[in-house]
């Protein structure tokens, strides 16, 4: 691993100190947890952070895998052998158990996050607690483009769903490298340019349709994306409560868990615990259609 390390200025640690301290063990490739005494051991000897005191440096197979999901993230693509080397010789990994924070809202942007393996949750939280899901990320994502570049803080809370390995990238490095190769900055603008649009489609739903239709929506959208044909259905596995579903189409569960029981008197879905059936998905379009808003 590369020697150098950016380290987060002493006032941006003592601000998002408190919230990482609740974070779990890093462990290592195998699992345990790790004793290494070297890059790792100096950065905790160096800053009081705990984001960077749990994050590891990788050995020689972990950066191989690495490079492997380094190669699929949209931001990454069409970079030459040499300058995959730079990023995976400035790259420290973390593993993270089931619910666990990666950061908060407002939380100093230490940098940029790769999904390795295992899925994460953006999301927004009001004062009340309730939650509205962004997006939901799987392996070959990127995550905080946006605070990298312009300096801010991060603008949502990020949570992984399940077990989940990510890599990190330090704002500084990832500045040197765009600064390198430009083409990257341009990439990144494309990713953020993506998100925006489906900021926007999220802000049409919540500002113009019912519950029913963002729900039929996102039925739809998984049955696609996720679902297993099944003969002439399609089956899905719904998030683990309907508390989840809730916080992506933003309601209360009352609502979600009232409309799918109409969904299933009216023959759309199959319902049994978290598994979900649509018998047809050409009928569920166009009901979606149908109900317009």
């Amino acid at each position: 691993m590369h020697p150098q390390i950016i380290l987060f200025k002493r006032a941006e640690t003592r601000a998002s100190a408190a919230h990482l301290a609740r974070r779990g063990p890093i462990l290592d490739g195998g699992g345990n947890s790790s004793s290494s005494t070297s890059l790792a051991e100096k950065i905790e000897s160096r800053s009081p952070c705990n984001a960077l005191r749990k994050m590891v440096p990788m050995t020689t197979e972990q950066e191989a895998a690495g490079l492997a999901i380094l190669k699929r993230v949209a931001i990454f693509s069409s970079l030459s052998e040499p300058e995959f080397a730079f990023l995976t010789s400035h790259l420290l990994q973390r593993k993270y158990t089931s619910g666990e924070l990666i950061f908060s809202e407002g939380d100093v942007c230490a940098g940029l996050y790769i999904v390795q393996s295992g899925n994460v949750r953006i999301f927004k939280s009001s004062a009340g607690g309730r939650e509205q899901v962004l997006s939901i990320d799987g392996p070959g994502s990127s995550i905080a483009e946006l605070p990298v570049f312009d300096g801010g803080n991060y603008p949502a809370s990020a949570q992984v769903v399940s077990d989940s390995t990510l890599l990190f990238f330090s704002r500084k490095d990832f500045q040197t490298l765009c600064v390198q190769h430009p083409e990257v900055a341009l990439k990144v603008l494309r990713v953020v340019g993506g998100r925006l649009r489906r900021l926007v489609d999220i802000i049409e739903e919540l500002s113009f349709s019912t519950v029913r239709h963002r729900l039929i929506a996102l039925l739809v959208r998984l049955g696609k994306t996720e679902g297993v044909r099944n003969g002439g259905g399609i089956g899905l596995t719904l998030p683990a409560n309907n508390s989840e579903l809730a916080a992506q189409i933003g309601t209360v569960r009352e609502l979600v868990s009232r409309n799918l029981s109409r969904l299933q008197a009216e023959g759309l879905i199959q319902v049994d615990n978290r598994k979900l059936e649509i018998p047809s998905l050409k009928r569920l379009e166009q009901e979606l259609e149908a109900s317009g808003g």
